[in-house]
């Protein structure tokens, strides 16, 4: 995981076909799930966090490779959840007020997904 600013840019760019840009956080994470970098532009530049296990492994979500995904769509709350080392899908929410242009953004992101 020696992969830098320019490297990482350059993989979400020609890899993944996405803009760095455009305020999307990207996630990479090493073979043996023990070390995550988050890349995602702040208003000043790119940032990178950095995160390196002492024991034990990142839990992800799945998701089939095999079909040529290279992404998938999980919100900031999530990802905070994993850094953690919390499983989202454990986790038990209580209700809250969501606007309408949320509900539709989250309906059409599970509409994706196969949900």
């Amino acid at each position: 995981m020696r992969k830098s600013f320019y490297a990482l840019s350059g993989i979400v760019k020609n890899e993944m076909d996405k803009d760095v840009r455009d305020g999307d956080a990207f996630v990479f994470a090493n073979r043996s799930l023990s070390s995550l970098k988050i890349l995602h532009m702040e208003y000043g530049g790119l940032v990178i966090y950095h995160m390196k296990l002492e024991k034990g492994c990142l839990y992800l979500p799945d998701f089939d490779m095999d079909e040529g995904r290279t992404e998938l769509g999980i919100n900031w709350t999530e990802l905070m959840l994993i850094v953690q080392g919390i499983d989202p899908k454990k986790v038990k929410r209580s209700p809250r007020w969501i606007s309408e242009n949320k509900k539709h953004v989250n309906k059409s992101k599970d509409l994706e997904k196969g949900r």
